[in-house]
């Protein structure tokens, strides 16, 4: 597994591996199975994509959830496949929940009413933020907390299943996947702080803005769990008049700085196992020259994840 915090540089890392040896990459990115945000979630371009398979990418639409339990079971499927085909699959991303899920393994989801989640999720999206955190710590004493959509999962689930999320986390861990080994890019603040600077400016001159209108006109709500990213909600915000247009940028860079301390502190203490912590200030080519000598050295020609 590649991991570490958004700006690092994994994908051109990822690319320069897949150089030295056929693999596809399993994207471990919760904004990334999102279709149609392509700037906003710094997507792989179009011809990165057909030089290396990627697996996770323009999953589900921007109304839709996909929680990491999905994430799993759909991962497990693909790295099976990929393995089938005789490549390597190597998982990509910065969603700590994503790399758990897959690493440790989740809850078989219990079968949930179509028509109770719909009116579930009317509800919910009625909520303040501060209200639906405190029905899923009310619903469910094992919750620990999260953004929206996952106090909404923690509700939907304690109603409908008539237990909290927490009992089948617990009482029905699916079988894990995989056996980790986790590549960590690492590098000093300032650094990755540049580096998220300069990605903020390239995704607005892109059109950032106009790509989120464009989804916003398609009639998905700007609660919705696609909109509801770093980047994408300070688009939502200026496109509704909440933010001027020449503060998008600076809300984008803080709020993804704030996110990328909080990865790192996740990759640096929550991965159990085999661990390779590398200098990311380094080329990409360098990098993967690294770790295909660090994986060769360790297990041959296993195939990774």
């Amino acid at each position: 597994m590649l991991v570490g915090p958004t700006g690092i540089g994994k994908t051109a890392v990822a690319l320069a591996l897949a150089a030295r040896s056929p693999l596809d990459v399993i994207s471990a990115d919760s904004r990334q199975i999102y279709r149609r945000l392509n700037i906003a979630t710094a997507k792989p371009s179009r011809k990165e994509l057909l030089r290396v398979p990627h697996h996770g990418v323009d999953v589900v639409e921007p109304g839709e959830r996909y929680s990491a339990g999905h994430f799993a079971r759909d991962a497990a499927g693909w790295i099976a496949s990929v393995r089938a085909r005789g490549r390597t699959p190597m998982v990509v991303g910065g969603t700590g929940l994503y790399v758990r899920a897959l690493a440790e393994g989740l809850f078989s989801e219990p079968v949930l009413d179509p028509a109770g989640r719909r009116a579930l999720d009317a509800f919910t999206a009625r909520l303040e933020a501060i209200e639906l955190l405190r029905w899923a710590g009310r619903l469910d004493p094992g919750f620990r907390g999260g953004g929206r959509q996952r106090a909404a999962r923690a509700v939907e689930v304690a109603l409908l299943s008539g237990r909290p999320l927490s009992h089948w986390q617990r009482e029905a861990r699916s079988q894990r996947a995989i056996d980790p080994w986790y590549i960590v890019l690492t590098a000093p603040r300032p650094v990755l702080h540049q580096r998220i600077v300069q990605r903020t400016g390239e995704m607005l001159r892109r059109g950032l803005l106009e790509e989120v209108a464009a989804v916003l006109a398609e009639g998905h709500a700007p609660g919705s769990p696609g909109l509801d990213g770093i980047g994408v909600r300070e688009a939502v915000d200026c496109l509704h008049g909440r933010r001027p247009r020449e503060s998008v940028a600076e809300a984008i860079v803080v709020s993804t700085r704030q996110y990328a301390k909080r990865q790192q502190t996740w990759f640096r203490h929550q991965l159990e196992g085999d661990v390779l912590a590398l200098d990311a200030t380094r080329s990409p080519e360098r990098l993967a020259d690294e770790i295909g000598h660090a994986w060769e050295r360790m297990i041959g020609t296993q195939p990774c994840a």
